[in-house]
């Protein structure tokens, strides 16, 4: 069942789009502020996010932009202007709909951006008997789970679905980490020490290359 984060400080849209969501076989979770909603993204994994934009505290372009890549965003909002849409696809989002909205657009649209951001999710990434499971965030070791963070499991998944690709700690830093985030070479170093102590023998897989960066090698 796909997970759907609906961010918006109007309770009554909330509850509108929380039933219609459930009722279409989603499960649906609600932040009714954009703080609330990044502690429910360290908690737990979303694949869709409906986001306002105009609330008290942090924005929704402001979460965005601190999230960016983390999960797909849908817009929605009062803030209807060219300029305002176009900021909003900058920031990465996946649609933008304006409102007010029809309930059966919403609908549409989430099971458009779904589908299209979802489609390859069930294919999980293996090599020997280390396993990332696409869909919900995991790493195993010969069926064993393996705890890693968020950035580590990044790291560990963009070096093993491009193995033999050298990355820079600047390529790792663009790739891996918010733009916001100031990232120094030396965090990049301590995340790949840390992922490495976690995937046990398959540590030796993860090359450095002296004056170059990172790289998984087969």
């Amino acid at each position: 069942m796909r997970k759907i984060l609906i961010v918006d400080d109007e309770k009554d849209l909330c509850d509108i789009l929380y039933f219609n969501l459930q009722v279409n076989g989603y499960e649906a979770s609600v932040a009714y502020s954009a703080e609330k909603a990044l502690e429910l993204l360290q908690e737990s994994k979303f694949d869709l996010m409906l986001l306002d934009v105009m609330m008290e505290g942090m924005s929704g372009f402001e979460l965005a932009n601190h999230i960016k890549g983390m999960v797909p965003i849908i817009f929605i909002t009062a803030k209807d202007s060219e300029e305002d849409m176009l900021k909003g696809f900058q920031l990465g989002a996946d649609d933008y709909i304006s409102k007010p909205f029809s309930v059966r657009e919403v609908l549409a649209r989430v099971k458009a951006v779904i589908n299209r951001t979802c489609s390859d999710e069930s294919k999980n990434i293996n090599y020997k008997g280390l396993s990332l499971n696409m869909n919900n965030k995991t790493v195993t070791i010969d069926g064993e789970d393996v705890q890693l963070t968020k950035t580590e499991y990044e790291i560990l998944k963009l070096l093993i679905s491009e193995q033999g690709h050298v990355f820079s700690r600047q390529q790792l830093i663009e790739r891996i980490w918010p733009k916001d985030v100031i990232v120094t070479d030396r965090t990049v170093d301590v995340n790949i020490t840390r992922l490495r102590k976690k995937v046990g023998e398959y540590a030796v897989n993860i090359i450095t290359r002296q004056g170059f960066g990172y790289y998984f090698e087969a």
